[in-house]
Order: structure tokens, then sequence, then C-alpha cells
């Protein structure tokens, strides 16, 4: 019951961000199913291994590899469907905390919170880089 729970709020909140960046209502439930599918595969991928940049790295990259494939039989623009399905995995949780750590004078804390925060950044444009290469090198053979 808790993965139907997840995939809908990520939907939603995709869907949320989706409204926000007058995404074309054609795509609007594609966007948001990415993104839900996206934050599925990071949810999981946490609990099993128990590391937030392996399972954003993950999470971005299977967001990165349907929105390029999804992007090429819908017949539009790649960042109409990967912008929206990467914000359930921004860490913005992690950026409040590191500052909230600096307001309290915790400075080890905030640093610890700040670096997992910059390492998970690195991960997901990591992640978009290794799914638009892939699919730029075999993404012209595949869907014609």
């Amino acid at each position: 019951m808790a993965i139907i729970k997840d995939l809908i709020l990520a939907a939603i909140c995709t869907l949320g961000f989706c409204i926000l960046f007058n995404i074309p209502r054609k795509q609007l439930i594609y966007a948001s199913l990415i993104g839900a599918l996206g934050w599925l595969v990071y949810t999981r991928l946490n609990e099993q291994i128990n590391t937030v940049v392996m399972s954003a790295f993950f999470g971005a990259l299977t967001v990165g590899s349907i929105s390029e494939g999804l992007a090429r039989v819908r017949k539009v623009p790649v960042p109409v469907l990967l912008i929206p399905g990467l914000i359930p995995l921004v860490p913005g949780y992690g950026l409040y905390y590191a500052m909230l750590k600096v307001v309290e004078a915790d400075y080890q804390a905030a640093t610890e919170m700040g670096v997992e925060t910059l390492l998970v950044a690195i991960a997901i444009s990591s992640a978009v880089l290794v799914s638009t290469s892939i699919g730029k090198r075999f993404g012209s053979r595949v869907v014609r």
C-alpha cells in the first residue's frame, strides 16, 4: 500500500510542477508518471542499498531514459518530460537541513548534510548526462 501512496504523491508533486512550468496538456500525464516512476526507483533502492546518492543516480537515470524514449514516441522535446520528472528527486530537504544546522551553529552536521546534498545533485546531473548521451547515440535507430 505504501508503494501506491508513494506513486500517487510523486505524480501529484510532478503534476504541480508541470502546471507551473506550462507543460502542454497532452504531456501532463506522461510527465507525472515519469516523475512517479523515478521516485519509486529512488525510494525502493534507498531501502535496499541505503545510500541516497546511488539511489538518486538510478532514479534520475530512470527518469532520463524514459523521458528520452517517450519524447521520441510523443514527438516532443526531451526537457518537456525530463525536467518535471526530476522534481521529486531534487534534494531540497538536504539544503534546508544544512542551512538549519548552520543557524544552530552545528557546523559539522551542516557540512555533512551539505556534502551529501551536493553529491545527490551531482548524481542527478550525471544520470541525466548519461541518459542523454545514450539517447543521442542510439535514439535515431530506435524510433523512426
